[in-house]
């Protein structure tokens, strides 16, 4: 992606650089992705990187591009639409091909605009309007009255604000066939009424007559006592080198059509060979891929910044996965089939609707059954020494941006994401209070939380979901005093990643034996062991409340209404 460059530092660089150089090359551009283009090709040379050192927006190339003619049809809103384009996309300096700059009043206007744009200089051609293209060889060429040529130069310069901007004469005498002496009498009274550069045209194979008209101009310029830069456009007389050109006086040399000729030939070829082969495939090696498109419009650079400004870019989907159920012994819980799919794949659908794709894994007990593309996986070999906490901690790497954490053994509708990722809270476990109206085996054990407000006597609310602030959390909390279930889908943002990570270290470091919480021993703690400690330690811990749109697979009844729930939605 280019650097932002102002208008006004812009439109000095080619005086600038003509200074500094002595001679500057200019390529045509007729579009952003030419102007890429031309703004970037660099190739080695004797040891050194030469580059264009500057970009010319071309009338010939605009309107054809537009599947227009070249005699002044289409208008100056439609060309400053395509300037604008060009200098969004670039930095170097920009010279507008301003036709004959139609009436004095029309050139005065087309002044302003390129000068408040940052154009650097504009070159208007000494014929009359509507002019025709000069290297058409059929075209009559009719060439403005000097005198009247002349005026609206003054009235150019009198309307510009900055000496930065170059108004420059383009003298047509060679093309019309009116001779040298003629476009030496034109230069003379252009330089007289304040012109800043001077270009000379030829439709020639050989570069005679501008190498000519260049000796002289040196003479005439000594004799007016002040010599503006000249200007060379070498399209027909091609086999002259810019460096020579250079050598003979010229100061801008411009390479005026040659991307989009290249481009159209490309096009002619590329659509011709499709039909001749009935496919694209034979097509392939006249195309850039699409990734160097990518890459040249600037896909990688809108990527980085979604990346950085991005929560959904940014963070990543944590789900353990490493433990062996005492029910579901034959396979990880992750792979539960519940109506013809497994619940990591159900699980993958829903994290990837709401634009979540960083996800990670924890794979333990027969780990090599869980395969699924497009996932990162961690290994967690020690999944029968230790618990859930140390599990998750495998992943760490996946920590850093901030993560959502989701256990293996649930499903749930995206929305509970899309919810917890509008929340403004470091760390916010998804909660849920209609445990108290369902029945439970007696051996499962909930993950129950007490907030520091009660909820609402109210089951039913206009609010879909609300934060509150946790106090306590584990599965020895008595249901009669609890308020809510950790249902195992928890939000960590960076910082609150942070927070774990430094909490977890700190307990880790000290060599805790004893009781942790509710575990037996810190190697032996859960997440909501760990929870608790960094709420203990004076850190908020957020509750989203949720009242549906989930359901456990706690055994096998659980997996039998999941079905029944999921054949009703389908």
């Amino acid at each position: 992606m280019k650097k932002d460059i102002s208008p006004d530092r812009r439109r000095a660089l080619l005086k600038k650089l003509i200074k500094e150089k002595g001679f500057v090359r200019i390529i045509e551009v007729h579009n952003g992705l030419s102007a890429l283009i031309g703004e970037r090709a660099r190739v080695k040379q004797k040891n050194e990187f030469i580059e264009y050192d500057g970009l010319w927006e071309s009338s010939f190339t605009d309107t054809a591009s537009k599947g227009m003619p070249d005699a002044e049809i289409v208008g100056y809103e439609s060309r400053l639409q395509t300037i604008d384009e060009i200098l969004n996309v670039t930095s170097k300096p920009l010279v507008v091909d301003g036709d004959t700059g139609g009436s004095p009043s029309q050139f005065e206007f087309l002044v302003k605009k390129l000068e408040r744009l940052g154009v650097s200089a504009v070159i208007i051609e000494d014929k009359v309007f509507p002019k025709r293209n000069s290297l058409d060889p059929s075209a009559r060429q009719t060439l403005e009255n000097p005198e009247r040529f002349a005026q609206k130069i003054q009235r150019g310069n009198d309307v510009k604000i900055s000496n930065d901007f170059m108004i420059i004469a383009r003298i047509e005498s060679l093309i019309a066939g009116t001779g040298l002496e003629d476009a030496l009498k034109r230069a003379e009274k252009y330089i007289k009424a304040g012109v800043d550069g001077i270009m000379i045209h030829s439709k020639e194979d050989t570069p005679e007559d501008v190498l000519l008209f260049a000796k002289e101009y040196e003479k005439l310029c000594k004799k007016i006592g002040k010599r503006p830069p000249l200007v060379s456009v070498p399209t027909t007389y091609n086999l002259i080198t810019d460096q020579e050109l250079a050598n003979h006086g010229f100061n801008i040399i411009i390479h005026a059509n040659h991307l989009l000729r290249s481009a159209h030939k490309a096009m002619k070829q590329t659509a011709e060979t499709i039909l001749l082969n009935d496919r694209n495939f034979e097509a392939e090696p006249l195309c850039s891929s699409v990734q160097e498109i990518f890459k040249e419009v600037g896909f990688e650079w809108i990527k980085a910044q979604d990346r950085k400004y991005s929560k959904e870019q940014k963070i990543s989907v944590i789900i353990p996965a490493a433990g062996k159920d005492p029910v579901f012994k034959e396979k990880p819980k992750a792979l539960i089939d519940i109506c013809g799919k497994t619940i990591l794949k159900r699980q993958l659908e829903s994290i990837r609707k709401i634009g979540l794709r960083n996800i990670a894994v924890i794979r333990g007990f027969k780990g090599e059954m869980i395969n699924q593309k497009n996932i990162i996986y961690y290994e967690n070999p020690d999944y029968e020494k230790k618990h859930s906490l140390h599990s998750l901690f495998t992943a760490r790497k996946s920590m850093d941006n901030g993560f959502i954490l989701i256990y293996s053994d649930i499903l749930f509708n995206e929305e509970i994401l899309r919810s917890l990722m509008q929340t403004e809270g470091d760390i916010v476990l998804i909660v849920d209070n209609s445990y108290r109206y369902h029945k439970h085996d007696i051996d499962k054990k909930l993950d129950l939380v007490i907030s520091k407000t009660k909820p609402s006597s109210y089951y039913r609310t206009l609010q879909p979901s609300k934060m509150l602030e946790i106090k306590r959390i584990g599965k020895n909390i008595e249901k009669k005093d609890a308020d809510y279930e950790f249902i195992g889908i928890a939000y960590f943002s960076e910082k609150g990643a942070e927070i774990l990570k430094k909490v977890y270290d700190d307990c880790k470091n000290k060599n805790i034996k004893d009781n942790f919480h509710e575990a037996i021993s810190f190697e032996k703690a859960g997440i909501t062991d760990i929870i608790q400690e960094i709420i203990d330690r004076g850190f908020t811990v957020n509750g989203l409340e949720v009242y549906k749109g989930w359901i456990e697979i706690h055994n096998r009844k659980d997996k039998e209404i999941a079905e029944e729930m999921i054949s009703t939605l389908t």
